[in-house]
């Protein structure tokens, strides 16, 4: 019997990575869940998985922590023995949205920390443990999937360290494809459009408003079990000869239009 896969979600304790912890466990994968929170609070996340067939591992981590990285990946090996899937997803946006003329050191450094220096050297750890899983078994599968957002290219001034932290993202996207080619490891980015989550829930009215408008070609708040099904979509392989591509799921937001 072939061996179900394990995928690691980060920040999978709700939102978008609960969306793709669910769509991942639908199709048949073991899930660990990387989350900040106690794990009492992601107790019903966690039973749901059990009840699509997945056996869970919830990991209490905080990615911009080189010990708990580093304690995280000792609990998978420990539990599950192999790991098929990273997706990083965990990300924050700024305590306070501020002007660039008047943002501060200290928040652009907090969030480069959890949205870009974590992920990047998260995926330096898996990257090596897979290599090495690839290398003991040539038919092991892996892949690397990372979750930036628009604001890779989109500019918003009141909140520049996001959008240059997703703008990171989505090079390290490029430069661990280009790596892990030689390996057979694919790596993906998802780029999601305006997603109804707790970070959008305070600007909820703004995007009403603009949705309304017609700011997007599909005229409705992105969820994340779209998301989700992007990540299912390139964990099967149905995209295995496309790494280091941008899947776009904006709801029509890049279109250009006249």
């Amino acid at each position: 019997m072939k061996q179900k896969k394990v995928a690691l979600i980060t920040g999978a304790g709700r939102g978008i990575g609960l969306g793709i912890a669910k769509a991942l466990a639908s199709e048949g994968s073991d899930i660990v869940i990387a989350d900040i929170h106690e794990e009492q609070a992601v107790g019903p996340a966690l039973e749901e998985l059990r009840r699509l067939g997945a056996a869970t591992l919830y990991c209490r981590a905080d990615v911009s922590d080189r010990g708990a990285r580093e304690k995280m990946l000792e609990a998978v090996r420990n539990r599950f023995g192999r790991l098929n899937i990273l997706v990083n997803n965990a990300g924050v946006a700024p305590k306070v949205r501020a002007d660039v003329l008047e943002a501060t050191e200290e928040s652009f450094e907090w969030v480069m920390k959890i949205n870009l220096q974590g992920p990047y050297f998260l995926t330096q750890a898996v990257a090596r443990w897979m290599i090495e899983l690839k290398r003991n078994d040539p038919s092991f599968e892996a892949c690397i999937v990372n979750i930036s957002s628009i604001s890779a290219t989109v500019a918003s001034p009141s909140r520049g360290e996001y959008c240059i932290s997703k703008a990171g993202v989505s090079m390290a996207t490029q430069l661990w494809a280009a790596r892990l080619g030689e390996f057979g490891i694919p790596v993906y980015e998802i780029r999601p459009g305006i997603i109804r989550t707790d970070m959008t829930a305070a600007v909820q009215a703004k995007y009403d408003k603009l949705i309304a408008e017609g700011l997007l070609v599909q005229s409705r708040w992105g969820l994340p079990e779209d998301i989700g099904r992007a990540v299912a979509m390139l964990a099967r392989g149905d995209l295995a000869y496309s790494t280091g591509q941008v899947i776009m799921v904006d709801g029509g937001f890049s279109v250009r239009r006249l």
